[in-house]
């Protein structure tokens, strides 16, 4: 019996989510990049609540909870690692006062999945300096703090990617100088 009452509340919590946000079901499913029915059994108190992680943290993501509010989330082993730039983004979020749910709307649908994504630690945000710029307009973001964060990201990647900062610092100072003069010129 007891399951049945975490049931309730777990398909409760999404149900009571979509219509204080007046959220299409459609709309949340392609969000947390599932199907309409998939949706649909969520919110049915009579069918089993997901208990798929990734689903459970997409849920979370956009409904700016922790997913350990479901008490069908079993705590992934693997440890989360959250870079500077990822909290920054999260930081830059509230600091608008947005919800996930407002930032992810300012966006077309195809594209709120991999925010989602990014926003729960699971995808690195993107290095690609026309897509930062996306996220920086919603954001209200100066040019300066737009490129801050791009190179912050580019540096990870190139870390990540075996490259010695300290032993290529002439390398890297020609070629963020340039990228400075060309993305803060930008309008």
């Amino acid at each position: 019996m007891k399951n049945n009452n975490t049931q309730k509340a777990s398909s409760k919590i999404v149900s009571d989510f979509l219509k204080k946000n007046n959220l299409h079901k459609k709309e949340f499913a392609q969000m947390i990049g599932v199907t309409l029915s998939y949706v649909y059994n969520l919110i049915d108190e009579n069918i089993p609540f997901s208990t798929r992680s990734i689903t459970l943290e997409r849920i979370a993501t956009v409904m700016d909870i922790n997913p350990e509010d479901f008490i069908e989330y079993q705590i992934p082993q693997d440890v989360e690692t959250y870079s500077e730039n990822l909290i920054m983004l999260k930081d830059l979020i509230k600091h608008n006062n947005l919800t996930t749910l407002d930032f992810l709307k300012m966006f077309e649908r195809k594209k709120r999945l991999e925010l989602v994504d990014i926003l729960r630690g699971a995808k690195p945000i993107q290095i690609d300096f026309s897509e930062l710029k996306k996220i920086a307009g919603a954001l209200n973001m100066t040019n300066e703090e737009l490129f801050s964060l791009w190179k912050s990201r580019m540096m990870e990647y190139l870390e990540e990617g075996g490259f010695n900062p300290e032993k290529n610092k002439e390398l890297l100072k020609a070629m963020f100088d340039c990228a400075h003069d060309k993305a803060v010129s930008e309008t």
